[in-house]
């Protein structure tokens, strides 16, 4: 999902074309150069030297998300970025940590519908310890119960935490399995705590050996080094570990078109209602995706984008509203959300919310803020390169989705292939009724007196 930019409200085009002009120069300057090669047990290698400062990002990349996953035993891919900081045959329990936070080091790992990414930002002085740790993450991870009890219970928590107890936090969860019917998208990485507890040590084993083998991992480093130590370095490590012993798995489910509109209302501990829409899209990378994401930015980059200004500033219908893809490998959703003010209904705002994407359907945007727009996408992508650890990720994504890395510089370049007129005929296309999926969040207290909407989907 892509990072939006909250620009102040009352830019003007000259500040704009100004600071543009600025960050294009430092995204010259900032040239990412990188080396990359091929293992012969198949881990793809990618290093990009920047020697301003002693830090350097180790990262390994896993090409498994929740989407690989047995429709009966989701939530391993997540399950997974927990309990590979259990340890190994070589790192006791709980140590895992304490070997970089006494190197001055720190580590942290991220798990989405497609892919599992493992990092440590360390001294770069302590890039053979970054590389040992992965190593015994890729060879050596114990995978045995008491590890797994432990992790159920961090991960159960982490789902009360930052979904079950946070207003309108299911709206993923809730989306996903209405927008797909037979796609694995329709769970979300968190996946169902009821697998997790079914699931069998075997299971877990199993699950390990098939992803967490060197053909389906690439490793990028980013900072303080020189290239040809690296080279050994990595060499040393990871050159032994045996490739698997089966092809990788992956899903070749194609979700069929949406032919209707799915509509629902979903009581939940809330103060005020929320609108959510979600609308069938292409996957990343594609042509189209681009001009998606551009629409995105027209409509809710920032309180100067056109939605803010219409249903927060002007109309007072809404106290935030927001708009962005949910780019995924295969086909996506473009989510829009808007939550209610006091005094104004969940069908009002929804109606101010269809009425802003008509515009875009109906009326070409103006040169003006189309330069906007392209302002906006050129300072997101130099800010996407700002740190090491950003930057050895980023250049992971794109051998791994795009099967070329030097997007990482040239990818901008697709964006300032998209026209006044692409945005107008995505919104066309893909910003149809019949093409999405709406939700309607209620608070619990209104279960009882059900809305006019919830009354004629009864009916």
């Amino acid at each position: 999902m892509s990072t939006k930019i909250n620009m102040p409200r009352k830019q003007t085009l000259t500040l704009w074309l100004l600071f543009a002009a600025i960050t294009a120069g430092f995204s010259q300057a900032r040239k990412i150069e990188f080396t990359e090669y091929d293992m012969p047990n198949g881990i793809h290698v990618i290093l990009h030297k920047d020697n301003t400062t002693p830090i350097v990002a180790v990262s390994v990349l896993y090409h498994v998300g929740s989407k690989n996953e047995n429709p009966t035993r989701t939530g391993f891919a997540h399950f997974f970025e927990h309990l590979l900081f259990e340890g190994s045959e070589n790192i006791k329990r709980g140590e895992f940590d304490k070997y970089l936070s006494n190197a001055g080091a720190t580590n942290n790992a991220n798990t989405s519908n497609d892919r599992t990414f493992y990092y440590e930002v360390l001294p770069s002085n302590q890039l053979e310890l970054g590389l040992w740790m992965e190593s015994e993450r890729m060879l050596h991870a114990k995978i045995e119960q008491i590890g797994v009890e432990t992790q159920r219970e961090v991960v159960k928590e982490e789902k009360r935490q930052r979904i079950d107890n946070q207003p309108y936090m299911t709206f993923q969860a809730e989306m996903f399995k209405r927008a797909y019917t037979v796609h694995p998208y329709r769970w979300t990485p968190i996946g169902s705590m009821d697998d997790l507890n079914a699931a069998s040590l075997d299971e877990f084993i199993a699950f390990y050996k098939t992803f967490y083998v060197p053909e389906n991992a690439t490793i990028s480093i980013a900072g303080d080094i020189d290239i040809e130590q690296t080279k050994t370095l990595v060499s040393k490590y990871f050159k032994d570990i045996p490739r698997g012993t089966k092809p990788v798995p992956r899903p070749t489910i194609v979700e069929p078109q949406q032919k209707a509109e799915v509509r629902d209302v979903i009581f939940d501990n809330i103060q005020l209602p929320a609108v959510f829409q979600a609308y069938h899209i292409p996957a990343q990378g594609t042509p189209d995706s681009y001009a998606i994401e551009m629409l995105s930015t027209l409509l809710s980059g920032g309180q100067s984008s056109r939605m803010y200004k219409a249903l927060v500033d002007e109309q007072k219908k809404a106290l935030q509203v927001a708009s962005f893809p949910f780019a995924l490998e295969d086909p996506g959703l473009y989510i829009t959300l808007g939550i209610v003010n006091m005094g104004i209904s969940a069908e009002d705002l929804e109606k101010g919310m269809d009425a802003e994407i008509e515009k875009v359907k109906n009326e070409l945007v103006s040169e003006h803020e189309f330069q906007k727009i392209r302002n906006q996408m050129e300072s997101q992508f130099v800010l996407q390169n700002s740190s090491t650890v950003g930057i050895a990720e980023q250049l992971a994504n794109y051998h791994v989705y795009y099967k070329d890395a030097n997007l990482i510089n040239t990818e901008i370049d697709r964006y300032m292939k998209v026209t006044r007129e692409d945005l107008q005929r995505v919104a066309k296309k893909y910003l149809t009724k019949e093409n999405r999926v709406v939700l309607q969040y209620m608070p619990k207290s209104a279960q009882s007196k059900p809305s006019d909407t919830q009354i004629k989907k009864d009916n």
